[in-house]
C-alpha cells in the first residue's frame, strides 16, 4: 500500500506557483526509525524524521505543504502508526491522521502546552518565519507584561510550591564531608540544608560548589585525593574557615560567611524570586515554625526558580494575550548570555571547553566565571555535552575521588563516571543537554526551564548545533522582574 521512496521532506506539491506552508510533523512516542507518509506524497514516498534536539525520543520533520486538507501516517520501526492525540479518519489506508491548513490564519498558538514540551505534535513551523512574523514589541508592552507577572507573584505564596508528598534531606553540620559527599550522590541530589543540633536550627546549605572547592583545595597538595583527607573535614569545620581557595574570590567568601537564606510558607512568590536573584542562590529552603521565637523549625520544601516559573506558566496558560512579551523570539529581547557577534552581547563571554580539557580546568572555570554549567564543544564550537556544578557528585561513585587527579582526568572521562556504561548516547546525551534556538519564543523557553532540574538552555544554531549562547532560569526572572 505504501511504497518506499524519497527520504526528503522539502517540497511536496506538484503545483507550480502555489503558496507553500512550512508544516512540522512530530512523533513524540519514541522509536529507532520513524518515517512519514501521506496524501502530500501520494502515499508513495517515505520521509525520514529526525530526533529533535534535546529530546531523542521525539522525532520531527518539516514539509512544505499547500493549503487545504491532508492525511498522513507514521511508519515506526516497520509498523504503521497514527497519533491518537491528533484528528483521525478511517479510509482506504486504515486509520490516518488529518490536518487542514487554511490559506490565511491569524490564530495565536496555544502557550504552555502540558503534553509535549516542544509544541503540539503537528503545527505550522514558525521557527523558519518567526523573526519576520512577530512584530517588534514596545517598551510599554514589556512593562505591561512585567506588571502583570509581578502582580501574580505578589498575590501567591510559597505554599503553592509545596508538593503533596515527598521528602527533603537535611544533613547534620558535624557530619564528615566524605559521608555527606556520598549521601548526596546516593540520593541523587546536589543541595542539602544543614542542621545544627546544639543551636536547634538550620544554619546553612551544602551545595556542589562546596565539593568543588574542597577537591580543588585538596588537589593543591600535589597528591592523589584520599578518603582520609576528606574524613578529616567535617561540614562545620569546612564552613568555619578552611577556605583558603575562597579567600581569593570575594563573591564566594561572602556567600559562605552570611546567614542562611531561606523563606517561609507565607512569603509571596515575588519575595522568593527576588531573594533568589539578590543572593545568587539556586535553592531556597522553605522553613516554618509555629513558635514566636522560631524554635522547632520544620523544613517543608527546597524551592527553586524553576518551581516558581512553573506557577507562572500554569497561571497564564489560557491568557497568553495578556502577556505580549511571551511570543517574542529570545534573540529580540535583552536576555541570556550570547557568543560575541550573535544577538545582543551582555559583555560576559560564554565559557566553553573541549572534551579533552581537564576536569581541573573545568572546575576552575566554574568558580572563576561564576557560572553553574559549561558547554562542551568540538573544534567547530558545536555542542557535545555540558558539565554542571552538580556533576561533581558523580566522583563519589565507587570512590572515584580517591583515585584521580583533577588535572589528569578529562571532562569526557568525568562525565562518563556519572553515566551508565551501557548508555547508547556516548558523549552526547540528549537528556543532559537541554537546547533551544535563537528564534524560539520566550514562552517556549519558559516552558522548558519550568521542568524540574532544567536550570539553563544552551542556545544552538539549527542543524550544526553551534553554540550561540546560554539562557538560564535566573536570566528569565531577571528580565521579567526588571532586575
Amino acid at each position: 500500500m505504501f511504497g518506499s521512496g524519497s527520504d526528503s521532506g522539502q517540497n511536496h506539491t506538484g503545483v507550480a506557483g502555489t503558496v507553500l506552508m512550512p508544516t512540522r510533523f512530530v512523533w513524540p512516542y519514541g522509536g529507532r526509525r520513524v518515517l512519514l507518509s501521506g496524501s502530500f506524497t501520494r502515499w508513495q514516498d517515505h520521509i525520514t524524521m529526525s530526533p529533535m534536539e534535546g529530546s531523542p525520543t521525539v522525532f520531527q520533520v518539516v514539509c512544505n505543504l499547500t493549503p487545504g486538507y491532508h492525511q498522513y501516517k507514521f511508519f515506526v520501526d516497520g509498523e504503521w502508526r497514527h497519533d491518537e492525540r491528533q484528528p483521525v479518519v478511517s479510509g482506504n489506508y486504515g486509520v490516518v491522521n488529518t490536518i487542514f491548513l487554511p490559506r490565511e490564519s491569524d490564530a495565536i498558538p496555544e502557550l504552555f502546552s502540558p503534553d509535549v514540551p516542544v509544541g503540539s505534535n503537528m503545527d505550522v513551523d514558525n521557527d523558519l518565519l518567526r523573526l519576520d512574523a512577530v512584530s517588534q514589541i514596545s517598551q510599554a508592552e514589556i512593562e505591561l507584561s512585567r506588571q502583570r507577572i509581578s502582580a501574580f507573584l505578589s498575590t501567591h505564596t510559597a505554599y503553592e510550591l509545596l508538593p503533596e508528598s515527598g521528602k527533603v534531606i537535611a544533613l547534620d553540620v558535624n557530619l564528615p564531608v566524605k559521608q555527606a559527599f556520598h549521601v548526596l550522590y546516593e540520593q541523587g541530589i546536589s543541595v542539602a540544608p544543614l542542621w545544627d543540633f546544639f543551636k536547634g536550627q538550620f544554619v546553612g546549605v551544602l551545595t556542589a560548589i562546596d565539593f568543588i572547592l574542597i577537591l580543588m583545595e585538596l588537589g593543591n597538595h600535589g597528591s592523589n585525593l584520599t578518603e582520609e583527607e576528606l574524613e578529616t573535614h567535617s561540614i562545620s569545620a569546612w564552613k568555619g574557615g578552611k577556605l583558603r581557595i575562597n579567600r581569593q574570590i570575594d563573591c564566594n567568601l561572602n556567600s559562605y560567611s552570611r546567614s542562611l537564606v531561606h523563606g517561609g510558607p507565607y512569603d509571596s512568590l515575588k519575595d522568593l524570586a527576588l531573594r533568589f536573584l539578590q543572593n545568587k542562590v539556586s535553592t531556597l529552603p522553605i522553613i516554618h515554625s509555629s513558635s514566636p521565637d522560631g524554635s522547632f523549625p520544620q523544613l517543608l520544601h527546597l524551592a527553586t526558580l524553576s518551581g516558581i516559573l512553573k506557577c507562572i506558566c500554569r497561571h497564564f496558560k489560557h491568557s497568553s494575550s495578556s502577556l505580549p512579551i511571551l511570543q517574542q523570539p529570545i534573540c529580540s529581547i535583552p536576555i541570556g548570555t550570547w557568543v560575541p557577534k550573535i544577538g545582543e552581547s551582555s559583555g560576559k563571554p560564554v565559557a566553553m571547553l573541549r572534551p579533552n580539557a581537564s576536569l581541573g580546568a573545568a572546575l576552575s572555570l566554574l568558580v572563576q566565571a561564576e557560572v553553574s554549567a559549561i558547554p562542551i564543544v568540538d573544534d567547530n564550537d558545536s555542542l557535545l555535552d555540558i558539565y554542571c556544578r552538580s556533576d561533581i557528585t558523580a566522583l563519589a561513585k565507587d570512590r572515584a575521588y580517591a583515585q584521580i587527579r583533577l588535572d589528569e582526568l578529562s571532562i569526557h572521562q568525568a562525565i562518563q563516571l556519572g553515566q551508565d556504561a551501557s548508555s547508547p548516547h556516548g558523549l552526547f546525551n540528549g537528556q543532559r543537554c537541554q537546547m533551544c534556538l535563537r528564534s524560539d519564543p520566550l514562552h517556549k523557553v519558559m516552558e522548558r526551564l519550568a521542568v524540574p532540574g532544567a536550570r539553563r538552555l544552551v542556545i544552538v544554531e539549527a542543524g550544526s548545533k553551534r553554540v550561540e549562547g546560554i539562557i538560564s532560569v535566573t536570566d528569565v526572572f531577571g528580565f521579567l522582574l526588571g532586575c
